[in-house]
């Protein structure tokens, strides 16, 4: 309606252009599901304070600052770490309560020192008084006495024999907080030890439990410089419906509906619940588990599940799993096998078994997805693509055990040597419908939906007449052919690739006064070449005669 004017004049109107772009959505923000060594509510969300709700992290120290570094028994810090290291940029953080975050010490970093004489025999325990501190001890043992002369006791020069003052410096994020010197380990008690160090400190507080048969002097400790850790995440009172969480208390993958942004989830710490406490794994729990997570994806419509296989799996064990795992969804995809990362917590003179450890793939195949987005575009395939971060697999793949496992949805990662080590399958877990086979088809059609859908919020309740539909068929329209233009699509034309309805004909005057507005999209996606084939045969060539 146009404006009433009274004095003479230049006036001004803005007028509606009638164009809103539709953008394209982000596809490259992963939710992991899972275990933290602590949560820190002043470097995260002060509101709160259990670190419950999913939290958005864009970088590996940012995770560090709210969720603690690396702690025995957790896979998600793992998953973090490849999510970063293999491309990605955004990552929301579902962290799982445990035992561990109660009252008294169960949380409470701490560190057991070897004694000097026999590292085996244990010197004192020490432990942080704040749960959330990161604290080095050094030890610095006294000065050995003047060398004795020929002939006596030079063998017994080289021993203290816990004689002398001790000193422990208390060092909190590499920066020097307290000395404490004046600390003996001969002619006195055990108590008089723990008195010393516990009334005088302000970080630590040591004990020193009774051991048989081992003098205090036996007990003095090494010198060295050692860090206290995070004891074990205990995931003991855990159980599967503490993954899945609840929507309305924002709490396990449930949560994430506060994170509309979230494409990919997974939960790197569900073989940490299923593992029973003689190491072996609940494979009943574990796939319910799975099971419940492609349920939750299929129902957002705009997510994909990153699944894992169990530790130590075969490939003919894997293909079993992916048969009793029975899901027919284009909204999953598995993975096979685990990869062996280095052990950010193994201890100096640790065995090779103790250097590396194997971790669940989901993170690190995160990133990759991540990574393709951003450099081709989330119609490429997240396949041929290199594994960052990680030093081997948990087992390698022949060509025969993928030729079984791949047309089974089974996503194997392979080691081609000085080539590097692959993500070579890009299927998701449909079966039925070939039309959903792989995974870039899907998040493409995930990618569109959801950009449309943001993208024409403004059409709700404008009138429903001619000039509305092809406002919205123009948009549409231009949005597409950004895609075809870029590769998403295939087709030598626009007409080919792509086609928009908005007209009488699927919005007959019935439609209009029910108050809907129809609009009918038709796409073709870009497919993988999955099998690259080469025909070669002799020929005899332009130079050959005939007699």
């Amino acid at each position: 309606m146009a404006a009433s004017y009274g004095a003479p004049g230049v006036y001004i109107e803005e007028q509606p252009s009638g164009s809103m772009p539709i953008e394209g959505v982000g596809t490259a923000v992963a939710a992991f599901v899972g275990f933290t060594e602590r949560y820190d509510r002043e470097a995260g969300d002060p509101t709160d304070p259990a670190g419950v709700k999913p939290q958005l992290v864009t970088s590996w120290p940012q995770y560090e600052r709210v969720y603690g570094g690396f702690v025995r028994g957790a896979m998600l810090p793992h998953a973090v770490r490849g999510f970063f290291e293999n491309g990605g940029s955004s990552a929301y953080i579902c962290r799982i309560p445990t035992t561990a975050d109660g009252d008294g010490d169960a949380g409470l970093p701490t560190l057991t020192l070897p004694a000097a004489d026999d590292p085996q025999t244990p010197s004192m325990q020490l432990s942080a008084v704040d749960r959330d501190a990161h604290l080095e001890i050094e030890v610095v043992a006294p000065a050995p006495p003047p060398a004795p002369a020929e002939g006596d006791g030079a063998d017994n020069a080289s021993r203290t024999n816990g004689a002398g003052d001790y000193t422990l410096r208390v060092y909190e994020d590499g920066q020097l907080r307290e000395e404490l010197g004046g600390i003996q380990f001969s002619g006195r008690s055990a108590r008089t030890v723990e008195k010393t160090v516990n009334e005088r400190s302000k970080f630590v507080r040591l004990e020193m439990n009774p051991l048989q048969g081992a003098s205090l002097a036996e007990r003095s400790p090494a010198a060295g410089r050692y860090t206290l850790e995070a004891p074990p995440v205990s995931a003991v009172s855990v159980t599967p419906a503490d993954l899945v969480g609840s929507e309305s208390e924002r709490t396990g993958y449930q949560g994430l509906a506060i994170a509309e942004n979230v494409t990919m989830v997974a939960i790197p710490d569900l073989v940490t619940v299923a593992t029973r406490d003689d190491g072996s794994v609940d494979e009943e729990m574990f796939l319910g588990a799975q099971k419940q997570l492609i349920d939750f994806c299929e129902a957002s419509h705009n997510k994909m599940a990153i699944l894992d296989t169990p530790p130590g799996l075969n490939a003919t064990r894997a293909l079993e799993w992916r048969s009793r795992l029975a899901r027919d969804s284009a909204f999953a995809a598995l993975y096979y096998p685990n990869v062996v990362v280095s052990n950010p917590l193994a201890r100096p003179g640790a065995t090779n078994g103790e250097l590396y450890l194997s971790v669940p793939t989901a993170g690190h195949v995160a990133g990759v997805w991540a990574r393709t987005d951003g450099a081709r575009g989330v119609w490429k395939a997240p396949a041929n693509e290199a594994v960052r971060g990680i030093v081997r697999l948990e087992n390698d793949v022949t060509n025969g055990e993928q030729d079984l496992l791949n047309p089974e949805g089974v996503n194997c990662i392979r080691s081609f040597g000085s080539y590097g080590t692959k993500i070579w399958g890009a299927r998701t877990l449909a079966k039925t419908d070939p039309s959903w086979r792989y995974i870039n088809v899907r998040r493409l059609f995930n990618f569109i939906e959801e950009s449309i859908q943001r993208g024409t919020q403004w059409a709700v309740f404008e009138p429903n007449d001619y000039d509305l539909w092809q406002r919205v068929k123009r948009n549409i329209t231009s949005f597409l052919r950004g895609l075809w233009m870029q590769g998403a699509l295939v087709g030598a034309t626009p007409e080919q690739a792509f086609y928009v309805l908005c007209d009488e004909s699927n919005n007959p005057a019935s439609s209009v006064d029910e108050g809907k507005l129809i609009v009918e999209i038709g796409i073709a996606p870009v497919k993988p070449a999955e099998y690259v084939i080469f025909r070669i045969s002799q020929w005899q060539g332009g130079g050959a005669t005939s007699e």
